[in-house]
């Protein structure tokens, strides 16, 4: 295993500065954020680019592994994270062109992984989704494949605001919705798991891992608290509103024990990224940097 972070919560650095940082705290990985250049989603934690995709050569590759390597750092996976089934058609297409584009530029660069959304339409049915993924992903997935890339889809229900509110923009977070992927795609898809989103769901960690486990291509660190307050006054009918909070890990409900004994169970020796969603560590880099340190020693004597 490696411990690394996403890049995404440092916008206004460049990714030889990431880099270079993420090595002196003594981590090895980087998952990088690769939104369009020109502008992304204006949501938290999204539209960071810290590789324009649009015009990667192999040279290019090389010469950002290069660069990396010089530092101890390896690329875990590049991130994408926007919403393929989105209602709107042409914002789709928009959103699946590029996720092509960071596909074959991962190709380039000698990544295996692409980690993305799966996305959803909040105000249609799980079932509805599930039939537009069936016309949409596809190609998409066959594209990857001919570029010897796994597409990673991350097990987040993506429903922390209202404007996600009542279905979330992300069908990929429950085991029914994960065994249909499995069986329609197989071995051409993978998940990116994060902890965090099984907690607030009441979704067992040691069932998923045990059922999921060996299908997991690469991991996010990232806790959750439960503010048991906000779920009083809003009850599990609000799905998540007021009580579902973002934390670095250890400062939440995840069971860190439990995350990495079932890896460990199910042969996953990849990449554990920390995701930085925590409102306490941030407003400057001086605070992001603090929380992704108290992230790294809460995990660093797990990750051998």
């Amino acid at each position: 295993m490696k411990l690394g972070l996403l890049t995404a919560p440092f916008p206004d650095q460049s990714l030889e500065e990431v880099a270079a940082w993420t090595a002196s705290a003594g981590m090895e990985a980087l998952e990088v954020a690769c939104w369009p250049v020109g502008g992304g989603e204006a949501r938290r934690y999204a539209g960071t680019s810290h590789i324009d995709v649009a015009d990667m050569t192999e040279a290019r590759g090389v010469e950002i592994n290069q660069m990396l390597a010089e530092r101890g750092i390896t690329i875990s996976g590049l991130g994408y994270y926007p919403n393929p089934l989105h209602s709107d058609a042409a914002h789709r297409d928009e959103v699946l062109a590029h996720l092509k584009l960071v596909i074959s530029a991962a190709s380039k660069m000698n990544v295996r992984v692409v980690n993305t959304f799966m996305g959803g339409d909040r105000t249609l049915t799980l079932d509805d989704n599930w039939a537009r993924a069936e016309e949409i992903f596809p190609d998409v997935i066959e594209h990857a494949k001919d570029n010897g890339v796994v597409l990673a889809f991350e097990n987040c229900p993506m429903i922390f605001s209202y404007d996600e509110w009542p279905g979330g923009h992300n069908i990929a977070y429950s085991p029914k919705t994960w065994r249909r992927i499995f069986e329609t795609w197989g071995d051409a898809v993978g998940m990116n798991f994060d902890p965090s989103h099984l907690v607030w769901q009441m979704i067992d960690q040691t069932r998923f891992l045990k059922e999921f486990g060996p299908r997991i291509v690469h991991a996010h660190a990232k806790d959750v608290m439960i503010d048991r307050d906000g779920l009083y006054d809003n009850g599990v009918m609000s799905v998540g509103m007021g009580w579902q909070v973002p934390r670095m890990p250890g400062l939440g409900d995840v069971d860190w024990p439990g995350f990495f004994s079932g890896l460990y169970r199910a042969g996953y020796d990849g990449p554990i990224i920390i995701e930085h969603e925590d409102r306490t560590f941030e407003g400057s880099d001086d605070k992001i940097k603090r929380g992704f340190l108290l992230a790294r020693d809460v995990l660093a004597p797990f990750v051998k």
